[in-house]
């Protein structure tokens, strides 16, 4: 029984200071804001998953079953940024002018799957004379891989109850 636990617990990924977790996300905030999508493509693994549910949508939402704005797994997400990076894609060209920025990150756990972290976001969008303000809170579950952070899941969550002001989620949050 004790062999079963400590393989059980070898496979839990510790976590990292917080100020590891914070610098990682500054970084991920800096590739969208200076629109470097296949760098921040880069920082998710093969099998990760990028979702914003519904705003207003509990942490519990499920994709499967409830209304998403975005439920991409890892070759979904390369379209996204592919599509976004292309000059044909009028919605977001010439592009957004964006600034991320994150606070109150915290470890709220690991597991075999990787160490989940939460923080809180606001994003400004300014297109077209309009700024738009999105608030809320990502949840990630991060996994070491030779030496370096990734993502295996970004779950995305508005503060709002509706998208009336926007209308659309046209950049990454």
């Amino acid at each position: 029984m004790a062999n079963q636990n400590q393989a059980a617990n070898a496979a839990v990924e510790q976590p990292m200071s917080r100020s590891a977790y914070e610098d990682f996300f500054f970084e991920e905030a800096a590739m969208l804001d200076e629109w470097r999508l296949e760098e921040w493509l880069a920082l998710f693994t093969e099998e990760s998953v990028y979702e914003v549910p519904r705003a207003g949508a509990p942490d519990t939402a499920d994709s499967a079953e409830d209304l998403f704005y975005i439920a991409d797994n890892y070759f979904r997400l390369g379209h996204r940024v592919k599509r976004m990076l292309d000059k044909a894609a009028h919605a977001e060209w010439p592009r957004s002018i964006q600034s991320h920025l994150i606070s109150n990150v915290r470890i709220t756990g690991s597991d075999e799957k990787g160490v989940h972290v939460t923080c809180r976001f606001i994003t400004k969008r300014a297109k077209n004379d309009v700024t738009d303000t999105y608030a809320g809170h990502h949840n990630y579950i991060l996994r070491t891989i030779d030496g370096k952070l990734k993502i295996l899941s970004k779950r995305t969550f508005l503060a709002s109850d509706s998208l009336r002001d926007q209308g659309k989620v046209t950049i990454i949050l």
